[in-house]
Order: C-alpha cells, then structure tokens, then sequence
C-alpha cells in the first residue's frame, strides 16, 4: 500500500447531486418571496447545475437541480422566468443586497464590541 493508499476510496470522487430536499427550498422560497427570478448556473468541476432564485429585493438563495432541464422544468412549474448567468450576469439588485447585508454586519459586529 502507498503512503496514501489508505486514504483512497473515502471520498465519493464525484460531486453531491440535487436532492428532494434542494427542490423543496427553492419552491418554498420562491413562494414566500415576490418578484422572484431563476438564474442557471452551470456545472463546474467543483458543483453540479445550480439554481439561483432572486427575489425583487435582491435576497437570493441557490440550491443544486439535476440539470439545465430540470431548472427548466422547476422554473415552468413555479411560474418565474429563467436566464442563464451565462449569459445575462447577475442582476444589480442582488449585489446592492448583499452590499446592505455586509454593512448591516459591520454595523452589528460594531455594536457587540463596545
């Protein structure tokens, strides 16, 4: 057995797939939210297919799907539009949240110090 040979056959060598559970959020939470939109983000070499939901406010969540068809099918079933990160980028709102998001952390780290 080689130095690592030990080590070998614990990990999976594959990435984790979308499960019931990825689905359920992203219906859940696009029904809680108002203005939402889908963006497809492709497969890379570290996740598979993922979806990114944004609502109107820019508040996004992103869970993994079993494929471009199957945002597609998710997308058509909740009755929000589609776009490819690809293709037309994040939308600005999601980055102006986050903004926000950051400051409002800031401003509580701030506050707990003293």
């Amino acid at each position: 057995m080689g130095l690592f040979g030990r080590f070998r056959g614990k990990r999976s060598g594959g990435v984790r797939g979308a499960s019931s559970g990825d689905v359920e959020h992203l219906i859940n939470w696009a029904a809680q939210r108002r203005g939402v939109e889908g963006y497809l983000e492709p497969r890379t070499t570290v996740t598979e297919t993922t979806l990114m939901l944004i609502a109107h406010d820019g508040e996004w969540t992103r869970r993994r799907v079993d494929g471009p068809s199957a945002a597609h099918r998710l997308t058509r079933k909740i009755g929000i539009p589609l776009y490819e990160v690809s293709k037309v980028g994040y939308p600005q709102r999601m980055r102006d949240y986050q903004a926000r998001q950051r400051i409002l952390r800031d401003r509580a780290r701030r506050a707990a110090d003293g």
